[in-house]
């Protein structure tokens, strides 16, 4: 089967890279006011993200950027440093430690997180993004976009500000927002998709072109439901690649004799780390094609990010799941669409400024409902409960814990949990491996042991991985008598890969996952 170049998708991942975009940018800028930084150190992360990372990542549909989750984190440590330039040098110092990371191997941990946890975590931010745009549909909610914590800066919390943004609807918002939800189901139908002009145009794109479109009429003949400045797109005044140049900051390197900048690093480099890793197996699992996101790579990518991050102003980047997830909703195949989209980024803030300030965020609010519904679908729930306690304790409680706290501490939590389960299984040597030559093609026998635990998923995925192409391979469960799910999942997601790499594959009694989750 001939493998699909990159730029054979390039449709796809072009209008990918703007809906990407069309998120992000609120995001960046939310981000960087709820971390106290300048406004436009969040738009630089994003670039960063876009324009380096992707290409500098293994991985082919996640999006990096500036991450909501470490928001705490950063305003703690420029409000400690007493200064924005000094804690650039801790970003910077972050990177050179992920960098270090990865020649390390530190990825393999990414591994091992177990399956129930990573689609309680998919379903938990599905979850906060619907409850979240709640109040920016109806146009009544001053936290930035992208806010994802329980406890917000104004007081209220994710349930009381639905409660709050009743009270004060905007009809204006919320018409804006319900037009451009139809047009992005419209958009899906099924004779829409067959139409060749929605391969290349987004719904979301549409969309967001009716919302100016439509307050541009409210200000000319219904002012009452006139969309109030606050809750349109904020962006800095750029006139220019001149202006652009201006905005730069260089990091201050008197911080290199500060003692806490180090700490700091180190603490940002941990936490970008594991949340960069969550996001790309995360991904992987929403991957059409399940191809797998190499971890050491990753961190080197992440670490060379925020290396460049930290050197021209901007905040510290991971890979982040909301805007990946928007890029999978969307249809991208390739890096080719987080690129795109950082290329978006960078022009848009250079010559189109005005125009972007014209985007009600209830529109915006409306791509992320879209995005959030596709990660938390009931028959997601419906699936882990089939799959038996072991499965669904982790999944539910991952998502309630990081729903009522946020993303690493919900994961730690589902983690734990998760633990338990595995350590009620008995750790044995996952497999038997057998090669042999036959002609031109190499035969392969793997024998799974009586009990395959979650304990033996890195192994058999790094095994799978490294399978030549072009050879023909026998995986036997015959002596089987407990294999974990992970395991078969891992398995099952070969079979997509095995096609790409010419690889004869026989399965001998290893149950499908669809099977397992029927019983």
């Amino acid at each position: 089967m001939k493998k699909q170049g990159m730029f054979d998708t390039i449709g796809k991942d072009l209008s990918a890279g703007l809906v990407v975009f069309l998120v992000a940018l609120p995001l960046c800028l939310g981000i960087s006011l709820a971390s106290g930084a300048p406004l436009f150190s969040g738009l630089i992360a994003g670039m960063v993200g876009g324009l380096v990372i992707s290409w500098a990542s293994g991985s082919q549909l996640s999006v990096s950027g500036p991450a909501a989750g470490l928001t705490v984190i950063v305003l703690n440590g420029i409000t400690n440093l007493g200064s924005f330039d000094i804690f650039l040098v801790a970003v910077f110092l972050a990177g050179v430690i992920q960098i270090i990371l990865g020649y390390l191997k530190a990825g393999i941990i990414g591994l091992y997180f177990p399956s129930s946890v990573i689609k309680g975590m998919l379903a938990a931010i599905g979850l906060i993004l619907i409850l979240k745009q709640i109040p920016h549909f109806f146009g009544a909610d001053d936290d930035f976009l992208g806010d994802l914590a329980f406890n917000q800066v104004d007081g209220r919390n994710t349930f009381s500000e639905i409660g709050y943004a009743l009270s004060r609807l905007q009809l204006g918002s919320l018409i804006v927002g319900v037009v451009s939800l139809a047009i992005i189901l419209f958009w899906e139908r099924p004779f829409m998709q067959r139409l060749k002009f929605t391969k290349v145009i987004p719904g979301a794109l549409i969309a967001v072109l009716v919302s100016i479109a439509l307050n541009m009429l409210f200000s000319q003949s219904f002012p009452v439901l006139t969309i109030a400045d606050t809750h349109l797109v904020q962006l800095p005044d750029i006139s220019g690649p001149v202006t652009l140049f201006q905005e730069l900051r260089m990091p201050d390197w008197s911080g290199l004799t500060n003692p806490a900048v180090y700490t700091l690093a180190i603490t940002l480099a941990i936490v970008a780390s594991l949340e960069s890793l969550l996001s790309v197996e995360a991904v992987d699992k929403l991957d059409p094609h399940k191809r797998r996101t190499p971890n050491n790579r990753e961190l080197k990518a992440q670490g060379l990010g925020n290396l460049v991050s930290g050197l021209i102003g901007g905040l510290p980047v991971t890979a982040v799941i909301v805007r990946s997830s928007a890029n999978v909703n969307a249809g991208g195949q390739t890096k080719l669409s987080s690129f795109f989209h950082g290329i978006f980024l960078l022009v848009s803030i250079m010559f189109l400024t005005s125009f972007l300030k014209l985007i009600p965020l209830a529109a915006l609010a409306a791509v992320l409902l879209h995005v959030g519904f596709k990660l938390t679908k009931p028959v997601l729930y419906r699936t882990q409960w089939k799959l038996g306690m072991n499965q669904f304790l982790p999944f539910i409680i991952t998502i309630l814990a990081i729903l009522f706290t946020d993303l690493l501490k919900g994961i730690s939590i589902g983690l734990v949990v998760g633990v338990f389960y595995i350590l009620k299984a008995n750790y044995k040597s996952p497999y038997f491996f057998n090669k042999e030559k036959h002609s031109d093609r190499e035969k392969i026998h793997i024998k799974l042991s009586e009990n395959v635990t979650f304990l033996n998923k890195a192994s058999v995925a790094l095994t799978l991985e490294h399978l030549p192409e072009e050879s023909d391979v026998v995986i036997d469960g015959s002596q089987s008598t407990y294999i974990d799910y992970d395991v078969l999942e891992s398995i099952e997601n070969f079979k997509t890969v095995a096609k790409e790499k010419n690889i004869h594959l026989t399965l001998i009694d290893i149950p499908s996952v669809k099977t397992v989750g029927m019983h």
